[in-house]
């Protein structure tokens, strides 16, 4: 009989939103006439932008002729015409990326979780809590050890290093889920510091990029001087652009990023990576990259910013209602998630619980995010309009009676 990965027992039985559509399931069957309203999971509403599924339609057709047909793609690492258009895209808002430090993926998420493959198992893992399932899961399943920076309402869930703790690998996440939190530049200029002081790599997530609007706020880790010695960047299409069934993100590993092995030489771990993609990933197909070109085209970037301004607009509605019935909260500004703290001191899946019975309104509880996160609750942006404003009226309503 093969051993298992044993590791695999340490996590908690059910991923989060498993848990989440157990409860939803059983209150709609319950309850087969009431108007559920979805604000937990961050999946976006809004069709692709017109330019995107031209783009798409083109790349299929493509395919079905003989003279353009594309089976794999040489470097796997993504076509030229793509990470050129990604390339270009970081140096419109200041970070100097190279196409050759760009590899395209299917998506931040698997990112996230593989990267861990090119590390080392006996490394020390430093997560800011709460955060997002994957950084923590996937390290345990390698059975790493795991530390914590507490973010929470006295640092404005932005936690900051501690000197005295030692760190190999940094999960940072800005514009923060769940927390909706962001990180200066001067805070980041710190994480980066405290890297290079400990020989330490930051894994940074910057998935929400796209929704900052805070000119002091940066929209990559690679607009801070030093990131390029200590920092990988992920980022994602899927909130940007609404590629959430599409599938295609991006990944930095810039060429200056190195480490010592254990007999002394110099590595470089944008080799290891594409090493480790080469062996376990094929690529994203030729229609979804042309989609994802299509992006960052003049065009693109008009068609896919008027779905972000309406994301954007939720958010803000969100946030007044905070403001209107006194509950506290962070985000809703430059990101598309409202953190706000539960009422009466209400813990955050018995907050979940009375949301859902009573007004059929489905958040997500922060507990699942970490300790950090007991007590407070996340709600997204991406919504209908009209939905939005509709259980805003509920939440008013049920905060009003508590």
């Amino acid at each position: 009989m093969p051993a298992i990965n044993e590791n695999f027992l340490k996590l908690e039985k059910n991923y989060l939103f498993i848990n989440i559509a157990k409860k939803v399931n059983a209150f709609t069957a319950a309850n087969p006439d009431a108007k559920l309203i979805r604000m937990g999971i961050g999946d976006v509403t809004l069709p692709l932008a017109p330019v995107v599924v031209d783009a798409m339609k083109k790349g299929a057709d493509e395919m079905g002729v003989k003279e353009t047909f594309k089976g794999y793609e040489d470097s796997g690492a993504g076509y030229d015409f793509l990470r050129e258009a990604v390339s270009d895209y970081y140096k419109s808002f200041g970070a100097d990326v190279s196409a050759d430090e760009i590899r395209i993926n299917d998506g931040a998420k698997s990112d996230c979780g593989n990267i861990v493959d090119i590390f080392g198992d006996d490394n020390i893992i430093l997560v800011t809590d709460p955060a997002y399932p994957v950084y923590v899961d996937s390290n345990k399943m390698s059975g790493r050890t795991i530390i914590y920076a507490d973010s929470n309402e006295e640092n404005g869930f932005a936690a900051m290093p501690d000197e005295s703790v030692h760190a190999d690998i940094i999960y940072l996440c800005s514009p923060n889920n769940p927390t909706g939190s962001v990180y200066t530049a001067e805070q980041l200029k710190v994480w980066i510091d405290y890297a290079k002081k400990n020989d330490a790599v930051i894994i940074y997530d910057a998935a929400y990029e796209a929704f900052i609007t805070d000119p002091d706020v940066p929209r990559s880790i690679f607009c801070i001087e030093g990131a390029k010695e200590c920092a990988i960047e992920m980022c994602s299409l899927s909130k940007t652009a609404g590629f959430t069934g599409v599938r295609c993100g991006y990944t930095v590993v810039p060429n200056a990023l190195k480490v010592t092995a254990s007999d002394g030489t110099e590595v470089s771990l944008a080799q290891i990576w594409g090493r480790r993609q080469g062996s376990k990933f094929n690529g994203v197909s030729y229609p979804v990259q042309c989609a994802a070109a299509a992006v960052f085209t003049e065009e693109g970037q008009k068609q896919i910013h008027e779905n972000i301004a309406y994301y954007q607009e939720n958010a803000r509605i969100i946030s007044d209602t905070m403001t209107k019935v006194g509950v506290k909260f962070t985000g809703g500004v430059n990101s598309p998630y409202i953190w706000f703290k539960c009422p009466k001191n209400m813990g955050s899946w018995e907050f979940f619980d009375m949301m859902l019975e009573k007004i059929a309104v489905v958040g997500t509880p922060g507990e699942g995010f970490g300790k950090n996160g007991e007590g407070w609750f996340r709600l997204t942006a991406f919504g209908d309009r009209d939905n939005t404003i509709e259980a805003m009226k509920r939440f008013e309503k049920l905060v009003s009676e508590l």
